[in-house]
């Protein structure tokens, strides 16, 4: 009866996940159909497949760790589970990291508003990224060559190289988990570790049940004696792990000799910050203003730009330059003296400064803008001079926190 209603259950499943998927998120939109009309059942099909699909497809995974080890139809389905977890989750993954605000950037680089640092340190993601290859590739062997084919040295070597595989997983999940968007960055690696454990445990039942007669015979006795003893499958797990420490000795020696640190394993996850393994602290995220001004001082290049300090615009930081501080003395001055001169003025600056600020994505970009307000800084700073007594002070203390709180329009 058990197994019929598992045939039942897992039966054309492919099929019917995807379905529950659109199911589940069908009950999600409905709620919010209720508050902001039926429109918003639209969203059943995004939310069904990008973020029910997944939940869903970790559940199958963690459930077929525990059954099929003896029904060859349910293992069959369950590699075609794996195959769609696998592809799936990568374009998951690539989808859901603009999310994210992470930038490939080491913590010594100042970032902009939200952005994050890059969870692995940049010089030790080829370490990083051997050891995850690693790992897929003993899971590729011992998922797709048949046991029968295979000694049980060369099973308990795949073995080692997935652990490898999920202790690399694993430090992804645990560096990056986060009770916000980046938790979905977490869904592939804790998948990987789902179909990892299970393989095992299939090829582990798998090799119990053939108990194969004819153990290959190795020219060193040496070998021939761990394959024999190696032939008993409960031992596999064990042994595997033993072998994973060497496995990963040889691998770090052979990368240092592509130029990698010794200790790069540990430094890609602790040279870092932002993240839940980082050792380092980062500058302080500059607020990257959507005023042009704001973003050429920011964004141009520090010989022509030439930035002066950090400022503070509206509760968060800015980097400030003098023709950034000139034009916003000049707006001070004409909206104390001319205030209603400064308000068309003040509109004409929100309605294009606005958009051309999100135009600016390049250094250069930015310094084009700067020399393009040269003349016009010029022209500020000869009525500043002309009109106030203290030019130079006022220009100084423009951006300073204390000064923030006396100028509420902060214009530029």
């Amino acid at each position: 009866m058990k197994e019929m209603l598992k045939k039942i259950w897992f039966g054309r499943s492919i099929r019917h996940s995807v379905l529950y998927a659109l199911g589940l998120g069908l009950l999600f939109s409905v709620p919010r159909a209720l508050f902001l009309g039926w429109s918003a059942l639209f969203m059943t099909l995004p939310v069904g497949i990008f973020f029910v699909y997944p939940i869903l497809l970790t559940l199958i995974n963690l459930i077929y760790i525990f059954i099929g080890k003896n029904n060859s139809q349910l293992r069959s389905l369950g590699r075609k589970f794996e195959y769609i977890t696998i592809c799936l989750g990568i374009l998951y993954t690539l989808l859901y990291l603009p999310l994210t605000n992470i930038v490939f950037a080491d913590w010594p680089e100042p970032l902009y508003n939200a952005q994050v640092h890059s969870p692995i340190w940049t010089a030790g993601v080829p370490t990083v990224a051997v050891l995850s290859l690693l790992g897929a590739a003993g899971y590729l062997a011992l998922s797709t060559i048949p046991l029968k084919k295979t000694p049980p040295l060369l099973t308990v070597l795949s073995i080692s190289a997935m652990y490898l595989g999920i202790m690399q997983c694993a430090l992804w999940t645990f560096q990056v988990f986060a009770p916000d968007w980046r938790i979905w960055l977490c869904l592939l690696p804790v998948n990987c570790i789902l179909i990892s454990i299970k393989v095992i445990r299939q090829k582990i039942n798998e090799w119990g049940e053939e108990s194969p007669q004819n153990t290959k015979i190795f020219s060193s006795p040496f070998l021939s004696r761990i394959n024999l003893w190696l032939s008993r499958s409960s031992r596999w797990p064990i042994a595997a792990f033993l072998l994973a420490w060497p496995l990963l000795g040889i691998v770090i020696a052979i990368l240092v000799l592509f130029g990698q640190q010794p200790d790069s394993l540990v430094k890609a996850w602790t040279e870092t910050s932002d993240w839940n393994l980082s050792q380092q602290i980062s500058p302080q995220n500059v607020f990257y203003d959507e005023h042009y001004l704001c973003t050429v001082a920011a964004g141009g290049h520090r010989r022509l730009v030439k930035p002066l300090r950090m400022g503070e615009r509206r509760g968060h930081p800015v980097i400030v330059n003098r023709q950034l501080c000139i034009a916003n003395a000049f707006e001070q001055v004409l909206e104390e003296r001319l205030p209603r001169l400064h308000r068309p003025i003040r509109a004409f600056y929100d309605r294009y400064g606005f958009p051309l600020a999100r135009h600016i994505h390049s250094p250069y970009a930015a310094d084009a803008i700067y020399l393009l307000m040269k003349p016009l800084e010029w022209f500020f700073l000869a009525v500043l001079y002309a009109v106030d007594v203290k030019p130079e002070n006022r220009i100084a203390v423009q951006y300073l926190p204390a000064h923030s709180t006396q100028a509420p329009s902060d214009p530029t």
